[in-house]
């Protein structure tokens, strides 16, 4: 009766009664051994945890999502427990300042949180990974909902032995039993829970070390090897910048980098083990259009701005992710000058202002903002708070709050305490109109942004001469374009004006070789004139796979003549790891008449094989596209698409119901579709019975 008593109590009142005792108990080491069994998509585990008793309590949880337990002991001894689905509680009698050992032997089916890659395929890449995003760590392993909680994880994890396992800390020893091996990791300093990870794969790495030891381990599939360089170019230099600026030794043993599949964002923060998406594995032609760079750089920064200290809660999220974004600003600064730093900030200034003016900018310290608000706008509000208190000050103001509140977590008052002690310099007014105002300060951004660069100078300069002339503008733009040095600046000019300059003008455009200008000239012309078309067909080599995919496209729609000849020359190339150039090419040669004719059924089936879930979701989002706008469905692809429905990615997710919801308005599919109802599997089936009906 008593346990009944207790159970209804706790649903009256929830978790949250609890939640307000927490603070009372102290937890801070964790023993953690786990095996991984990705054929049910299980984890079965122990952990140990040692916490002090600050206050004396009746009771204390931890999250725990779905979680089956097998064994409880307290201080060694069995006791009993309450599992809520949520939550494990744990009744006792905890005396202030006594310690305690709880241990808890459990199953978990995670439904978020640990995804498990191709294990319900035959493709070669399995793998399983951990994305904790704030809270979720607690679907697979008892712990906190809760950034404030930070413990000293150790953890040791069972897996296939040719496989490689990744997770924080050091790896200390591995042992094998058979088909089996467990890797053993230590962490020495505590953290928050929601950067706990790990992941397993099929790996090769190469080590590096920071000026100041710190080991840097850098993770490749064995087939991108090719890839590893252009993907981790600039890695020891982004540490050795970012821990120098920053003026604060990395607080951790060591640093890891571990591409994965499908991630559900570019990276992922977790403590001395950021994980990416493979996407950035990228060859040398690539990276002048899309690095790992800043993201390499942002993942790095955030060791220190989330990490050591981590914010209260969501109110105080610029001081994870404006300081993360502004750091790795700077690092491309050290990387590739002040004046590609500049261009960034004009950019995100525009975007942020545009924001503003329609009505929808949002203050930093909203915990709902934007990642717009919360990135480029608090990178911003740095910039401009450097700029307000002087280098030297903003450098000891940040060196004295990390070390302040190492290891602990911050609001933005602690933050902003700090770099008033040392500048003497009131921030009330900084506060009000960077963190608090929905509005962008636009005119203080401009101004800083001219006073800063010439280059940016020029172009206000150059909108504000413009805007009264209504008719011919080219004698201004070339103006100008002649009296600047910067390739960024006359790139500017292609992607706004291209409209208002002649022929002339654009032919000597392309004969300034700059990557950058001719794919602006590649993206921006809509129409390609005769008299340029040989200029125009030289962008076809150019090292930029923007630039060719853009091409290859309009010379193919203006030029109908010389379709097959576009097609020859491009034939072999595949582009980014989404293979752009390679599905649009398959594409084209479908379309483009007497091409190739007796190969025309392999390239179809070449272009619906890539919606299978054997290829990355950005791949299959390009296929699926393609396919919808110039093709008929096969039955193959409909399975693909309603598998894709499901995904553990929301924005291939989205996409693919809104693809669907399409294609159930045509009768057609609609009948096709729930034909194939008996080949889905349990969660496929109840999406696609609620988008058809009863039918």
């Amino acid at each position: 009766m008593k346990q009944f008593v207790w159970f209804v109590f706790l649903q009256s009142f929830s978790l949250f009664t609890f939640s307000q005792t927490q603070d009372r108990v102290d937890f801070t080491q964790a023993k953690i051994a786990i095996r991984v069994l990705p054929e049910n998509k299980r984890i079965s585990g122990q952990v140990i945890y040692q916490f002090q008793i600050l206050e004396s309590v009746d009771s204390i949880f931890l999250d725990t999502q779905n979680m089956e337990f097998s064994e409880v002991k307290l201080n060694t001894k069995k006791i009993k427990f309450l599992n809520t689905k949520k939550a494990i509680v744990i009744k006792n009698k905890f005396k202030k300042g006594q310690t305690y050992s709880l241990a808890l032997s459990y199953f978990a089916k995670p439904k978020q949180t640990v995804y498990f890659v191709g294990w319900d395929s035959e493709e070669e890449n399995k793998q399983v990974w951990t994305q904790g995003q704030g809270k979720y760590t607690s679907h697979w392993l008892p712990s906190f909902d809760d950034m404030n909680e930070k413990v000293e994880f150790d953890l040791n994890i069972t897996f296939a032995k040719e496989y490689e396992v990744v997770a924080n800390g050091k790896l200390i020893n591995t042992t094998e039993s058979d088909s089996l091996k467990t890797w053993y990791f230590d962490m020495e300093k505590p953290m928050s829970c929601y950067l706990l990870a790990f992941a397993i794969g099929d790996y090769k790495k190469k080590t590096s070390a920071s000026l100041s030891g710190v080991p840097i381990e850098m993770y490749y599939y064995p087939s991108d090897s090719l890839y590893f360089e252009p993907t981790y170019r600039y890695s020891k230099q982004i540490f050795d910048f970012i821990e120098s600026e920053i003026g604060v030794p990395y607080p951790w043993q060591n640093y890891k980098q571990i591409p994965v599949r499908d991630f559900l964002y570019a990276g992922m923060e977790n403590t001395g083990a950021t994980i990416f998406s493979d996407a950035y594995m990228i060859d040398s032609i690539a990276f002048l259009d899309k690095n790992y760079v800043n993201i390499n750089a942002h993942e790095l920064a955030h060791q220190w701005f989330g990490n050591l200290v981590t914010e209260v809660d969501g109110n105080h999220h610029w001081l994870h992710e404006g300081f993360a974004t502004y750091y790795a600003l700077l690092a491309e600064k050290e990387l590739f000058s002040e004046s590609y730093f500049y261009w960034k900030l004009y950019e995100s200034a525009n975007q942020l202002n545009a924001l503003s003016q329609g009505g929808k900018g949002e203050a930093i310290t909203n915990p709902k903002a934007s990642s717009l608000t919360f990135y480029e706008k608090g990178a911003w509000a740095l910039v401009l708070l450097r700029d307000l208190v002087g280098n030297k000050n903003f450098k000891q103001g940040i060196t004295n709050y990390l070390l302040q509140h190492q290891f602990k977590n911050v609001t933005i008052e602690d933050f902003i305490i700090q770099i008033e002690k040392v500048s003497d310099v009131p921030l009330a007014p900084f506060i009000e109109k960077w963190l608090n105002s929905t509005q962008f300060p636009m005119r203080e951004a401009k101004e800083f942004l001219m006073k800063s660069s010439q280059e940016i100078s020029d172009l206000v300069q150059l909108q504000q001469e413009l805007i009264p002339i209504t008719g011919n503008k080219e004698t201004v733009l070339k103006s100008y374009w002649e009296k600047s040095n910067s390739n960024r600046f006359k790139k500017e000019i292609i992607s706004v004006y291209n409209k208002s300059l002649s022929e002339d003008f654009l032919r000597n455009a392309f004969i300034t070789e700059d990557v950058h200008i001719r794919q602006a000239l590649a993206v921006h012309l809509q129409q390609i004139p005769e008299n340029i078309k040989t200029e125009f067909e030289s962008l076809l080599t150019d090292k930029s796979y923007i630039t060719i995919e853009n091409a290859l496209y309009k010379l193919w729609i203006h030029f109908p003549n010389d379709r097959v000849a576009y097609l020859e020359k491009t034939k072999d190339l595949v582009g980014f790891p989404n293979k752009n150039i390679r599905i649009l090419w398959l594409t084209l040669a479908i379309l483009t008449k007497d091409y190739e004719t007796e190969n025309k059924w392999a390239y179809l089936e070449e272009l619906r094989s890539y919606t299978s879930p054997r290829y990355s979701f950005e791949i299959r989002e390009i296929a699926f596209q393609y396919l919808e706008e110039t093709f008929e469905f096969s039955d193959t692809n409909l399975l693909d698409l309603i598998n894709a429905t499901t995904h553990h990615s929301w924005q291939f997710k989205k996409f693919a119901r809104d693809l669907v919801d399409n294609l159930v308005l045509n009768n057609s599919y609609k009948k096709r579709i729930n034909a194939l109802k008996k080949e889905l599997n349990e969660e496929e089936l109840r999406y696609i019975t609620s988008k058809l009906g009863t039918e």
